[in-house]
């Protein structure tokens, strides 16, 4: 049964305050001390210092309801910490056709619920009885509520509260905020997701970032497409073949972007983004990123620590020594390498000539730099290292994609921090249960997505709150 949930002028047990300032009101604008505002209480009463305005129609411009819409009654359950507000239209109503705009009677009607926001800690939901209009030319029609979205068992409100907790923290800990199971908060995700990423505009891209981020252990891939002059997360998608970028194409045409246009890509030197990009787009020019480039140097390096710390013992749990920067190394890590760095050893060798390649970023234009990593790689296969020799020779093969960095100057590092931000994510939750909810929090985190249909219930769009990492 539905119960009138009355507001009195005072709060039932509500008496005097302590004066903290020997007898002055605490209260702005020197107000008494016994509580003279409206407080919400149970019972029947009126709200008599606001022009007698009656409980449901306080709600009613509360919910911001227009008409014929209105609140017709209230049910509050202290007992199950939850209140129920039913909404109704008003006798003789009509409604425009959801296809023709014009007024139409009503048909039927269908009893719906939808969770709202929490009354201060209890449960609210809205109910109403969701009318059918007869249109004279398009016949008998649902009429769309103002506070929800067509499907959802949630109010527009609560869903923009829900978007913005899952910007902040893992998808488990919003549900538990909101007392909701996580499956129902991952379909709000994907939703807005969706919608956010059907009204992207495309047309103006002209350069990508590609890269691979591991959805769980073993050879399970998401690749990530990146607007680098916007930084914005443009597509991602399972797999790290040749097929990812046929479907990026796929997708780039569906939203206004054409192959043509695309005239730079920076990617590692895995072929099959190599073959996808110059089969699919027939202007590219491609850049082989800078940090995968120093990457393969520092795995030359480990691989020969690894083969000769068999014999010198000396170099086992050395490893990070060797691939940091020597102004990353910590105090002990410093003093650990300082002798052996020096020595006649292998390793001592191969870090040597890592070091020597990062010159190769600082030569001033492309032609010096060509001969720079020329000689290079001479060296290093003179070096009879097998790991060195194998890169030397890797190096040679893609020198046109590793020099053209010096051209644009295109890096990943962009590419490297959305990742970087994934993986915390996934810790923080502990993991995600399918490739699908990673790439949805992926484009939530870096795709600077709209979500239009709920940014005018906030002060600001929800998608400015979501940055880029720099």
């Amino acid at each position: 049964m539905w119960k009138p949930l009355a507001v009195s002028s005072r709060r039932p047990g509500c008496g005097k305050v302590a004066d903290p300032q020997g007898g002055r009101s605490p209260f702005p604008g020197g107000e008494s001390a016994s509580f003279p505002r409206p407080c919400i209480a149970l019972g029947m009463g009126r709200v008599g210092d606001h022009g007698g305005m009656d409980t449901n129609t306080l709600f009613t411009m509360a919910l911001g309801l227009q008409t014929p819409w209105e609140v017709k009654s209230l049910d509050f359950n202290a007992a199950d910490r939850r209140l129920d507000i039913l909404v109704d239209f008003q006798r003789g109503a009509s409604f425009p056709c959801p296809i023709c705009g014009q007024p139409s009677k009503v048909h039927d009607t269908e009893e719906k619920t939808w969770r709202h926001l929490d009354f201060f800690q209890h449960a609210a939901y809205l109910t109403a009885r969701v009318p059918r209009c007869k249109c004279n030319e398009h016949g008998v029609k649902q009429v769309p509520v103002p506070w929800a979205r067509e499907g959802s068992g949630f109010t527009l409100l609560f869903e923009a509260l829900v978007m913005t907790l899952v910007q902040a923290m893992p998808v488990a800990a919003a549900a538990r905020i909101v007392g909701e199971h996580d499956t129902r908060i991952w379909r709000i995700l994907h939703h807005f997701v969706d919608e956010g990423r059907r009204s992207r505009d495309m047309s103006t891209v002209t350069q990508l970032g590609i890269d691979e981020t591991a959805s769980r252990r073993g050879q399970n891939y998401i690749t990530l497409f990146m607007d680098m002059a916007a930084r914005t997360l443009l597509f991602a998608t399972e797999g790290r073949d040749a097929a990812t970028v046929q479907a990026f194409k796929e997708d780039l045409s569906d939203h206004g972007g054409r192959a043509e246009n695309i005239e730079e890509a920076c990617i590692d030197m895995h072929q099959a983004f190599v073959n996808g990009l110059q089969a699919q787009f027939p202007n590219v020019h491609l850049t082989f990123d800078r940090f995968h480039v120093m990457k393969m140097a520092n795995e030359a390096v480990d691989q020969v620590r690894r083969v000769e710390s068999k014999e010198h013992p000396e170099l086992k749990r050395t490893r990070y020594c060797w691939l940091k920067n020597p102004s990353n190394l910590s105090m002990h890590q410093r003093q650990r390498i300082q002798g052996l760095k020096c020595s006649n050893l292998l390793t001592a060798e191969a870090y040597r000539m890592k070091l020597t390649l990062q010159d190769f970023y600082e030569q001033p234009n492309p032609v010096a730099a060509g001969q720079f990593l020329e000689e290079w790689c001479d060296m290093a296969s003179d070096s009879n290292l097998a790991p060195f020799v194998k890169f030397a020779q890797t190096l040679r093969d893609h020198a046109t994609g590793v020099l053209r960095w010096f051209v644009k100057g295109l890096t990943n590092g962009i590419l490297e921090g959305i990742n970087s931000l994934i993986q915390a994510a996934k810790a923080k939750a502990r993991g995600y249960r399918t490739a699908r909810n990673i790439i949805a929090v992926a484009y939530l985190l870096a795709g600077k997505l709209r979500f239009d249909g709920l940014e005018p219930l906030w002060g600001s769009p929800l998608g400015s709150a979501t940055q880029s990492p720099t």
